[in-house]
């Protein structure tokens, strides 16, 4: 395994993890653009762009687009999401150069009035969907309560509004603002020939225009609020909740993720065995969200709407008694245990490095090994746990419910 870097003159990283034991290559460009970086008029220009970059360039139609990924038999994909946009594909390494022209080719979209407003009725359907079914849009309703006036309070959808009036001209004065060879990382994992990749990334990216693409990353000032929404078609009650937490790039970041899977994981955790297992709610779960600035615990609760107030007391119940008495070594090994043997799993195929390799260099600028990793949950302490509890105590939250309830008191 060896980690390799290169910059094209025009800005453009290239990074890369090459194994040349593995059997296959992930390949993606990372751009730093996401719902963070809009402002309220253009709120899902991000997604929708990302969008777009599969609706066909001057060199190929949309059909062209699809039909090549699958003559490679690419497993491929992007996804846009407050911090980035990512396009990948994951191929055998005798297509490397192949997908590398392909990606390339659909990061500079020819953005057709006529496919813009056919693709604009699609995501006002996807908007429109996710309003209708569970849970409702309900997490980033409350990251707009959380974060109030914060650049991560904005949908990544957008909103029919936003998205209704949006323009193509709009759309490529946003391109012409993030899409800078400076602001996008071409990332590969797997068996990787990175002297032919950066070749090959030169022939193809070589020419973009390099411009300055800025972002600020001020930390947000936890806002405490609790908001109830009434869905009459709702058959349970979905409730969120957000408290603080790390940031991206500080290194109480796993101390932080421990914790998460001591409360709140999805098995094994004591949210799962207080409300989980008695058959109490359908999930109750704690997850860790980092940022470049600002990071934040989510809570999640899924359960009938009459057991809504006593889950919320006893979620409040279980984030009281850690904050007061802590956690214990047991536990502590357990999630230890169980999030090492996570990444070590995860590390056995090339896409599932690719993330992992390029999200760490993209909010950190540092490249971490599977054993890097490891060691840096293996040297968590009780004290670690214990001050980040005491730093971002997860009772100080904002709420939203939405489902049949009309009213719904905060626990106490």
């Amino acid at each position: 395994m060896e980690f390799r870097e290169q910059r094209l003159e025009n800005g453009l990283e290239i990074i890369a993890e090459c194994n040349p034991n593995a059997y296959s290559t992930a390949l993606g460009f990372f751009v730093r653009a996401g719902s963070r970086d809009e402002t309220d008029e253009i709120a899902g220009v991000s997604h929708f762009l990302e969008h777009m970059a599969f609706k066909g360039t001057p060199k190929r139609s949309a059909a062209d687009v699809n039909r090549e990924l699958d003559e490679m038999g690419s497993s491929s994909n992007a996804h846009t999401s407050e911090e980035r946009t990512v396009y990948h594909a994951i191929v055998l390494p005798d297509f490397q150069d192949r997908a590398v022209e392909l990606l390339s080719d659909i990061m500079r979209p020819s953005l057709r009035h006529e496919d813009f407003e056919m693709e604009k009725q699609v995501i006002i359907e996807e908007i429109s969907m996710y309003e209708d079914q569970p849970p409702f849009n309900a997490p980033e309703k409350c990251m707009a309560v959380y974060f109030g006036s914060h650049s991560l309070s904005r949908s990544i959808l957008g909103t029919v509004e936003s998205v209704g009036a949006m323009t193509p001209e709009q759309m490529r004065t946003y391109f012409q603002q993030r899409y800078s060879p400076s602001n996008i990382m071409l990332v590969a994992t797997g068996n990787v020939d990175f002297d032919r990749l950066v070749e090959v990334a030169g022939e193809h990216c070589g020419g973009w225009e390099q411009f300055d693409a800025t972002r600020e990353t001020l930390r947000a000032e936890p806002r405490t609020a609790f908001e109830v929404i009434h869905k009459e078609t709702a058959a349970q009650q979905y409730v969120i909740q957000i408290s603080a937490g790390p940031a991206a790039a500080e290194d109480d970041r796993y101390a932080a993720r421990l914790l998460a899977t001591i409360l709140g994981d999805g098995s094994g955790s004591r949210m799962y065995w207080e409300l989980v297992d008695p058959g109490l709610a359908e999930y109750a779960v704690m997850e860790p969200y980092e940022f470049q600035g600002t990071g934040i615990f989510f809570t999640y609760l899924c359960c009938a709407p009459e057991d809504t107030a006593d889950n919320l007391q006893r979620i409040h119940d279980i984030y009281r008694t850690a904050e007061r008495d802590g956690i214990t070594e047991e536990e502590l090994t357990r999630a230890k245990n169980k999030i090492r043997a996570h990444v070590v799993l995860g590390s056995e195929r090339s896409s599932a490095r690719l993330f992992p390799v390029g999200v760490g260099w993209l909010q950190r600028r540092r490249y971490q090994t599977v054993r890097d990793i490891l060691d840096s949950y293996a040297a968590v302490t009780m004290d670690d746990v214990t001050a980040i509890l005491k730093k971002y105590p997860p009772t100080i939250s904002s709420s939203l419910a939405i489902g049949p309830l009309k009213k719904l008191d905060a626990p106490s």
